[in-house]
């Protein structure tokens, strides 16, 4: 017999108006705007003083120190922070459907911690010291961290409290191991230290075409699971009734996220917040529907870490702040605010 679902759950899986739905239509198309103007902003503004004719000559018409700034330096970096704050704002949402927890994020389930932990590793032990090989030890290690904490978090009776539970643990325990790896080589400290932090500086053409298939991969298979995701929202007796495979959704949902953010974390190290930010922000607007904030958290994550970006060449010229340590200081307060509210306790 099925299951009658309370009526705000009825309500939530409802199709939405047709005025409602051309409204969310069209804010989407805004916020594609809004990244297109973003990314245009990120490519014109720099540390370096060009004017915009001098950009313009740089992106299309010089090989010399015009073209080796615009194209080589700007461009490859607007392209990753593109890619990268996608990850991040898809992972974030489908982590937080997945835990039923409108503050989680990558962090919660230890894939950050599991790529710092094979970075280190890779430093001190393996002799890496170029950013090619910390993108395949980044990854590695997140993946075998997601693989862990869905292990740990009951595999098939994998619920959201226990997946929560096993990455904060397993977190806890690879960052002691990195403070002690730290503390005794000073070599991997140095290194170390500016990945860590989380930046978009050492973006380069080969990082991009190496992360490109496991962020295609990750993307296609997350917009997928948005209507399962829908049902698992709800609990674990509604999505049964409404014929979801929880065990099957779990899975693919956590494969999704550590594939995103284990991609996006190898390539940029660890950055906070907008994984936590943008798909709460995007849910007070849109709705509960992941059909919606899917596309939403992939379109408007990239303006925030683009944006952040832009922000860190500007204020401290000629050096750089690290966009990491300008999302930090952003999300610092929101997360504040987003934990003070009342309705943050639950999806």
């Amino acid at each position: 017999m099925l299951v009658d679902s309370p009526p705000e759950q009825r309500a939530e899986t409802a199709p939405a108006p047709p005025t409602r739905r051309v409204v969310r239509a069209l804010g989407l198309l805004l916020s594609v705007v809004l990244l297109l103007l973003v990314a245009l902003a990120s490519i014109a503004i720099g540390a370096k003083g060009l004017s915009l004719d001098q950009v313009w000559h740089g992106l299309f018409h010089d090989t010399g120190t015009y073209g080796d700034v615009v194209v080589d330096e700007r461009l490859s970096r607007t392209l990753l922070g593109l890619l990268v704050g996608a990850a991040l704002g898809l992972s974030g949402a489908v982590l937080q459907a997945l835990t039923r927890n409108p503050l989680a994020d990558p962090g919660l389930l230890g894939i950050n911690a599991g790529a710092s932990a094979a970075v280190v590793t890779a430093i001190t032990y393996f002799g890496v010291t170029s950013l090619t090989g910390y993108v395949w030890f980044a990854f590695l290690g997140a993946s075998a961290v997601g693989a862990l904490v869905w292990f740990l978090g009951g595999s098939r009776g994998a619920t959201p409290v226990r997946l929560a539970l096993a990455g904060t643990a397993i977190s806890a325990a690879l960052y002691g191991y990195l403070q002690a790896v730290m503390i005794t080589n000073g070599a991997a400290l140095g290194k170390m230290r500016f990945w860590t932090v989380g930046s978009l500086v050492s973006a380069g053409y080969s990082t991009i075409t190496q992360v490109l298939p496991f962020l295609a991969v990750g993307t296609v298979l997350a917009l997928a699971l948005a209507r399962p995701l829908n049902a698992v929202e709800m609990g674990d007796d509604t999505a049964r009734a409404l014929g979801a495979n929880l065990d099957r959704t779990r899975a693919l949902a956590m494969l999704a996220a550590v594939v995103l953010s284990g991609a996006a974390t190898a390539a940029c190290g660890p950055i906070v917040f907008v994984g936590l930010m943008v798909p709460h922000v995007v849910r007070s607007f849109t709705g509960p529907d992941l059909r919606w904030i899917l596309p939403y958290a992939t379109v408007l994550a990239p303006v925030l870490l683009l944006g952040a970006d832009v922000v860190g060449r500007v204020v401290a010229r000629p050096a750089e702040l690290q966009v990491g340590i300008v999302t930090a200081i952003i999300g610092g307060p929101v997360f504040i605010f987003l934990v003070r509210r009342r309705r943050t306790a639950q999806l």
